[in-house]
This record gives structure tokens, sequence and C-alpha cells, in this order.
């Protein structure tokens, strides 16, 4: 049998859970009376916890109430919080970390040895790769950009473009895309009649936002394959496009995101279309699907570098190593 406080830990618990339990099945959890429950229920609204009742089942939910009241958490769900919020310390949100870190500090405090050996365990067999700096984006425009697409209304913002140079626009928000490390907003610009993205960094938005708006069938129905396209093709000075000669579900797990983007074409082959700041990365972009392929569309320079990274894999066959081994014909 439950002492008073323990039970009340554990039905709190219970409540956490499920998004709604009945009054039988409560009870029949804690091993006591439904009135019982009842009595709990009644202690746990004076300690400040909405639990609200539901009708026509005779059961219980715990509800959103004006404070957020303090929460019980399994040894997985602790550990998973902690590294989350470490995480975010050192992420690309600005003024998130100081958050980040008051809360962190407050968890760790109350952690049980083993789980804070658990967690510092991993924490000291983890190093974050070199990777760059991600554009720091303020949490108070994501918010407003969140909410403009909650609530579909236009979006009215300043915008910087790749090149330099600030215009006003507006738009249609559909969605926030986290993508390697940056945000973006797919939007369908109004002065524009067409589907656009937007890099947050360089967005600042006007008050007040606009009118209503019926929302729109995303671009390709896939807001994040999109993206990834509009990033392979648009935003790199060497862009090319190739046919795989094998399904597209064959080597999409070969194609990173933020490489290119892959388009069905039947079941035998499917288009890939790259981006790169030169045609030599291009090629090795392309061969590292590791799929035969043939060249649909690109650079001149692109066919050269294709040949010479063949006459290089053939001169490594021939033992020459050299540039005046046998060329391909």
């Amino acid at each position: 049998m439950w002492d008073t406080s323990a039970r009340l830990l554990k039905l709190l618990s219970l409540l956490q859970t499920r998004r709604e339990w009945t009054g039988a099945e409560l009870a029949g959890r804690l091993g006591v009376t439904t009135r019982t429950v009842r009595r709990d229920v009644d202690r746990l609204r004076e300690l400040g916890y909405p639990v609200e009742a539901t009708r026509g089942t005779a059961g219980y939910r715990l509800g959103a109430g004006a404070s957020l009241p303090p929460l019980l958490l399994d040894d997985d769900e602790a550990v998973a919080v902690v590294l989350g919020l470490r995480t975010a310390a050192g992420g690309s949100v600005a003024g998130i970390e100081e958050m980040s870190l008051r809360a962190l500090t407050k968890l760790e405090q109350v952690l049980p040895p083993r789980l804070r050996h658990r967690v510092n365990t991993l924490h000291t067999a983890t190093v974050r790769t070199g990777a760059p700096p991600a554009p720091r984006v303020d949490a108070d425009t994501l918010m407003t950009i969140a909410e403009a697409c909650r609530r579909r209304e236009r979006l009215r913002f300043d915008y910087t473009a790749r090149r330099g140079g600030t215009s006003p626009r507006e738009a249609e928000p559909h969605t926030l895309v986290n993508f390697n490390r940056h945000w973006y907003l797919v939007a369908w610009d109004v002065a524009r009649a067409d589907w656009r993205t937007f890099r947050v960094d360089r967005l600042r938005p006007r008050t007040p936002n606009g009118p209503r708006f019926a929302p729109r069938e995303p671009p390709g129905g896939d807001v994040t394959r999109y993206v990834a396209r509009q990033l392979s093709e648009q935003a790199w000075p060497c862009r090319a496009t190739v046919r795989l000669h094998e399904p597209a579900d064959a080597v999409a797990d070969r194609v990173w995101p933020g490489m290119g983007a892959l388009e069905a074409v039947d079941g035998h082959g499917c288009l890939l279309h790259v981006g790169a700041e030169t045609p030599a990365e291009l090629v090795w972009m392309i061969t590292s699907v590791d799929a035969d392929f043939t060249l649909v569309s690109g650079p001149p320079e692109l066919a050269d570098a294709l040949r010479a990274q063949a006459g290089r894999c053939l001169r490594a066959l021939s033992g020459t190593g050299s540039a005046g081994g046998p060329a391909p014909s």
C-alpha cells in the first residue's frame, strides 16, 4: 500500500503519461478505491496542479495551468532532457543559451547520482566536430514567424539578399525548416506569385502582420525536399543535373541532406540535381553516389572535369600515376 505522499507522486506521474484516465483505471494502478482517487485529485488541485474532470467517462486529465508545475520524469526522459538542453546551449538560436543553461543547472542539481553519472559519461565521451558556426537567429523572430504560420497571416519583413541589398517583402508563411544548422522560411511570395525560401537570419519582421490567407499546397507536396532542391540548385555558381541509372528509392540513402535533390523518373532511373562551387566538386558529389549516370545538363567545364577524373582513375589502374599515361578514348 502506498503512503499518501508516495501515492500522490505516483498519481501525478500517471496523469503526466497519458492524456486521460478513468477513475477506475487510476484506482486499479494505485491499489485504492475510486473515492481515495477523488480525494487525492483534490489534494493535487490544492497544490496547484490543474487536474480536470472529463465528461462522460468519469475520468481525469492534467490540464494547462497559469504556471508550469513540477514535472516527474523517468530516468530515460531526464537524460534526454539534459542532453537536449546541453545541445541547445550551444545552438544557433540567439538568446536561448542562457535560458537553456539556467534550466540545465536546475535539472542537474536534482539528478540522482546514477543519472548524473550516465549524463557525464556520455558528455565526456562525445566530441563535437569542427563544423562552421551557424548564423545566429533571433528567438523572437522565430516565434513571430511561427505564430504567423499558425494563424495563417501574411508576414511583412525586410529581407537582405545573398549578394547584399535589403528590400521589403510580403509572403504567406508556410513552414520553418531547420536544415544543415540554418533556419529557412518556406513561403508564398505575394509580389512574385511563387514559392520562395528565405534565410531567417537575413529576415527582419515588420508589424503588424498582414491579412489572413487560405493555406496552399506546399511545393511538390514535401517542404523538406523542396528546400533541399532549392539549396542544391540555386545557391551555387555551378549546377548540374545527371540521370542516375537506378530508381530513386535505391539511391536515396546515398544522397545526404543538402547534397542534392532526387527526382523520380521511372522504375529504372531518376534525376539528381546538384550544386557546388566548382566543376571538380560536382564530379566528386556525383560519383560519390556510386551509380552509373548520364550527364543531362551542366557547365561545359563539368565534362572536362569528368574526363580528367576518368583519366586519373585509369592511370591509377595502369600504374603510371602521371599525366603522361594512357587517356580514355
